[in-house]
């Protein structure tokens, strides 16, 4: 005799099925990967915590008070080079403010050399040019299996030991290079970097979508669109631009020697030029090994077949090697970039005023040590999850889409 069941109204399941199953939720590759970053998270918060509850126990029963409220207590000592204004009577707080723009002052500016570096250096030793293949060759070799530290403290040594300011070395006479910096033209108001800054910003926020259309523009037609020619203009034009009219001045000051130093403009000391030194050359040695290997990475028959269409090298490089090369050279490109940030703490070897170094005078005078070194690994580590976001989302933008 046959049965019939009656059909089930839509959205309820049978009296016996189980709303869910864990064994097939368990099985699931991706959920089981965040339920284990999940619990190492965790575990690992846990014991942080428990680590640092122990050190404040310890120190409360030696009669050691803890915690951050001495960050808003006066530092009571000064820090030779600064970026925002700072004296003896602020707080901590702000002294950290100071190291913080210390540190990324200096790491930027080496991870801009550094890049430039590594890939004139890697283009170079990859030249039929045997005279720049060598050269190329021994600055990787020197410079990448040497100690950064022996660097850094060669390029301050070397910088120390320059003439003094009536015998600076003179570039053109608007620079100046000797034992006490670097001196170059700056604005006279402070707030016109800032400007050209922004206003650099805005122009390639604007260029970027311009080239975007045009590239399109092209593979839909074949010819050069004129609006990438008027873009790449106004990009160099527009932050002249916006800095003349709504400057807060139109004045550069030019140094100049008065007594025994040089007044006006900007100068560099030495502490900063040569912990920036010691950062890029030797980062860079390594850049320009990735870059080689990236380039190398590209099979020679797509280069032979660009060659045979009629493309210059520079185009070559430009829309055939480096579009793919980048994806194989921005992943090690940004683990240096992070070692650039956090060798920037070398700088208290030559008395640079950085993180790493105005921690230190932190916790002698504070006494708060768990503390101090807790926000200069915070901060840190803050500064490296940054980089690897930033290089992260760069990487994805130039990955090979495959349609």
């Amino acid at each position: 005799m046959q049965t019939t069941t009656s059909p089930r109204a839509p959205g309820k399941r049978p009296s016996g099925e189980p709303r869910l199953s864990w064994s097939r939720a368990w099985h699931n590759n991706h959920l089981r990967g965040w339920i284990y970053q999940a619990g190492v998270l965790i575990s690992v918060i846990a014991l942080g915590a428990y680590l640092i509850g122990n050190a404040q126990q310890s120190l409360s029963q030696q009669g050691i008070s803890t915690g951050f409220g001495f960050l808003t207590g006066s530092a009571g000592f000064e820090i030779g080079e600064k970026l925002i204004e700072y004296g003896s009577s602020d707080s901590f707080l702000r002294a950290y403010g100071v190291a913080l723009l210390n540190t990324l002052k200096v790491a930027v500016a080496s991870i801009v050399l550094a890049t430039v570096l590594g890939v004139v250096a890697g283009l170079g030793r990859l030249s039929r040019n045997l005279l720049v293949q060598r050269i190329s060759s021994v600055y990787i070799e020197v410079f990448r299996n040497t100690p950064q530290l022996v660097q850094l403290i060669f390029w301050y040594t070397i910088i120390t030991r320059l003439p003094g300011p009536r015998q600076a070395i003179s570039i053109d006479d608007w620079a100046f290079l000797s034992n006490r910096g670097l001196s170059i033209p700056w604005w006279v108001n402070d707030a016109a970097p800032w400007l050209l800054l922004l206003s650099i910003l805005a122009a390639i926020a604007l260029l970027l979508p311009a080239l975007r259309w045009a590239y399109r523009r092209r593979k839909l037609t074949g010819r050069a669109q004129p609006l990438a020619y008027a873009a790449a203009l106004a990009f160099a034009a527009l932050p002249l631009l916006i800095l003349g009219l709504f400057g807060p001045s139109h004045d550069i000051s030019v140094p100049a020697l008065k007594g025994l130093n040089f007044r006006g403009g900007l100068t560099v000391s030495p502490e900063f030029l040569a912990l920036m030194l010691g950062l890029s050359l030797y980062i860079g040695a390594f850049i320009a090994e990735i870059v080689r290997t990236g380039v190398l990475s590209i099979s020679a028959g797509q280069i032979e077949a660009a060659q045979s269409v009629g493309l210059r090298p520079f185009n070559i490089y430009r829309r055939v090697v480096f579009p793919q090369a980048l994806r194989v050279m921005v992943p090690p490109a940004a683990g240096q970039y992070v070692s650039i940030v956090k060798n920037s703490s070398l700088g208290v070897a030559v008395g640079y005023p950085e993180l790493f170094n105005v921690t230190n005078t932190i916790v002698t005078l504070s006494g708060h040590t768990v503390e101090a070194i807790a926000i200069m690994m915070s901060i840190y580590l803050g500064i490296s999850f940054a980089i690897a976001l930033i290089m992260n989302i760069y990487n994805h933008h130039v990955q090979i889409k495959e349609r």
